[in-house]
């Protein structure tokens, strides 16, 4: 993976909670959309992330862009529930299985939420359907290696499809550093500082490897062991969404 030179511009900066970050996920797919992007992903990697509440505080963002748009859950019984916790909202919600044959001719864009490997058939023939039209995932979970398999056919799958995908924001913290692309920026690399501060360490074009986030830090931490005999500092645990995560872990107890 190669990194490129960091952006002089106005940088994105790392989301300190989760409303923090579903607003700049909106931020980054209002450029994409704007920009015609026809496939989109929207990447929230937060473990035991609830996606019902996230999603009710994402779809007003096609609202509010004018779009005349319908929204798709993995199965029925998610889009009744949705329905129900929306207050019965004047567009479409249904399963993604119901979704074949009702693209209408006045649609802009469709958001299908956390589809899964299982349904990755139908988001495939569905996408298909809906060429010329704006389709937006949030938080899909297509690559499940234990659903699709590892096999030729599964591996072909993800060419001939995820491939087509553009992930226009992505947030994944992990230890002592945090992933981030919010379109149209590159794939950024975030440290945790020991003040619970992020400072950018690398820019990507493409999603960096673990590979490429490890040598990072092996490279920080040579240079820190250079500085005065100073020993390698070793990774925090990451402070992104520290109450959130402190109130998962308690739930987990």
């Amino acid at each position: 993976m190669t990194e490129v030179p960091l952006s002089e511009g106005p940088l994105s900066e790392v989301p300190r909670s989760l409303e923090a970050a579903i607003a700049q996920a909106k931020t980054a797919t209002a450029a994409a959309l704007t920009a015609g992007l026809p496939r989109i992903l929207v990447e929230i990697c937060i473990p035991e992330l609830k996606i019902m509440p996230v999603a009710q505080q994402f779809y007003p963002l096609l609202e509010a862009m004018g779009l005349q748009f319908k929204v798709y859950f993995p199965d029925a019984g998610a889009a009744a529930l949705a329905k129900r916790d929306w207050g019965n909202p004047d567009f479409s919600i249904r399963g993604i299985n119901e979704a074949k044959g009702r693209i209408e001719p006045d649609d802009d864009a469709f958001l299908i939420i956390e589809p899964s490997s299982v349904e990755v058939i139908e988001v495939e023939a569905f996408c298909n359907e809906a060429m010329g039209k704006s389709i937006v995932m949030l938080n899909p979970q297509l690559e499940d290696i234990a659903v699709v398999g590892i096999g030729y056919t599964a591996r072909k799958l993800r060419e001939r499809f995820i491939s087509t995908l553009e992930s226009c924001y992505y947030l994944q913290p992990l230890e002592g550093a945090t992933i981030l692309r919010c379109y149209p920026g590159p794939w950024q690399v975030w440290g945790e500082t020991s003040d619970d501060t992020y400072e950018l360490m690398a820019e990507f074009p493409t999603k960096p490897s673990g590979e490429a986030i490890t040598k990072l830090f092996e490279s920080e931490d040579n240079g820190s062991a250079n500085q005065e005999g100073a020993p390698p500092s070793k990774p925090k645990k990451p402070g992104l969404f520290g109450e959130l995560q402190q109130f998962l872990r308690a739930l987990s107890q």
